[in-house]
């Protein structure tokens, strides 16, 4: 058997670091700079004013004082005129500030006059100005390759003067479930039929990384159908990802359809998710899972959304991990690792909290799973966990 560690880097190792595109910032979003954005405008891009008030100098505000309200100040005004000594310009929020002025006087310092304007309390130099490049200067990096596109990265994009991005690109994920036995929903069940929903799983949570996705439904256990559907489909993708037919055992389509084709396939040391595949296709890197689904989950989990982030360009692609005590004993088989599904409730009198298996081991148990919110991690060299005992957690 192979590691659960060496099989990760080898499915990482499959897949590199996705090219790098430009895209519109509406496209962008949750994906990854692929170089550094860099100003084309200082943030402000001139000085203005911070508050709806008044734009005096501040060595004519001797308060109380009354003014002449010279000039009325809207924001998107480009035409300013500068600001006389013994005069005041009423100035809104946003407004370039006029020449010659120092501070603006808040409008609930003031009687809110047009043509006058009566000031009682004293002017600061410098006071409610926002400055020109306070906050971003122009031909600074505004952002650094590596960022995560949030809505702030791309509302401050926009600030700066870009319409697009360049983005490491989104992959294009094929999916596929195989199993003679799977019957898309709503069709009626027939005895020894089940409904397929590890495709539903898979495409929803790799989707969730950002990527593209393609899905091929219950594929029958046959290696020339298997081949006829996926084939065509291979150019257009970036990964191929199957679940189901990996086994010993017989109709293991997907096992009989690319071994001797530059897929390996392993026995992983963990429990659930120990049948594994990978390697490449016709060129395409390809990731074959364990068809129970819990065993998709936990292989999505330990293999695949680490290797497609870091594809993708993160650079944090780990569930956060935290220490808890068990609640109840958990048994584990010698020489793998395994991940239950558990609840994880934090303490302020434990290191981190408590945590408690969800359901049994078994790889069937969908339903426990999405009662869960960690995965409950045990080494290969223990067999036993007690009440009580520090365990790792990984938090979904």
């Amino acid at each position: 058997m192979i590691s659960v560690d060496d099989y990760r880097d080898r499915v990482a190792a499959l897949l590199g670091t996705a090219p790098a595109t430009a895209l519109p910032l509406a496209a962008a979003a949750g994906l990854v700079l692929a170089e550094d954005v860099t100003a084309t405008v200082s943030l402000p891009p001139f000085d203005n004013s911070a508050m709806d008030g008044y734009a005096v100098r501040a060595a004519d505000v001797t308060a109380p004082v009354t003014l002449p309200v010279a000039d009325d100040i809207p924001a998107g005004r480009v035409d300013v005129q500068p600001l006389e000594p013994g005069t005041a310009h009423r100035i809104m929020t946003g407004a370039p500030l006029p020449p010659g002025a120092d501070a603006v006087v808040m409008v609930e310092d003031t009687d809110g006059g047009t043509e006058t304007v009566t000031i009682s309390a004293p002017a600061r130099e410098g006071a409610h100005i926002r400055r020109t490049g306070e906050d971003v200067v122009e031909g600074s990096v505004a952002l650094h390759a590596g960022t995560v596109l949030g809505h702030a990265q791309l509302g401050l994009a926009a600030a700066v003067g870009l319409a697009e991005v360049r983005v490491h690109r989104p992959l294009r994920v094929l999916v596929a479930s195989t199993g003679t036995e799977l019957i898309d929903a709503p069709a009626p069940l027939r005895h020894g039929q089940i409904y397929e929903s590890n495709s539903v799983m898979l495409a929803a949570a790799i989707r969730g990384l950002g990527c593209e996705v393609d899905v091929v439904r219950s594929v029958v256990d046959d290696v020339e159908e298997f081949r006829k559907v996926i084939e065509p489909k291979l150019a257009g993708a970036d990964l191929l990802v199957t679940s189901g037919g990996v086994s010993a055992g017989a109709y293991e389509v997907v096992k009989d359809a690319l071994t001797g084709q530059g897929v390996e396939f392993a026995k992983v040391a963990m429990q659930p998710g120990g049948p594994q595949g990978c390697g490449r296709w016709q060129g395409v890197p390809v990731v074959t899972l364990p068809g129970n689904p819990v065993s998709v989950l936990v292989s999505f989990e330990a293999f695949l959304r680490p290797a497609i982030l870091t594809a993708l360009g993160h650079t944090d692609v780990s569930r956060r991990r935290v220490r808890a005590r068990l609640t109840e004993e958990m048994p584990s088989p010698a020489g793998r690792r395994q991940y239950r599904r558990g609840v994880f409730t934090p303490s302020d009198r434990e290191v981190t909290g408590i945590v408690g298996p969800r359901g049994g081991p078994g790889s069937h148990l969908l339903g426990a799973f999405t009662q869960a919110n960690c995965l409950i991690v045990l080494p290969e060299d223990v067999t036993t966990a007690a009440v009580g005992e520090e365990v790792d957690v990984l938090l979904l």
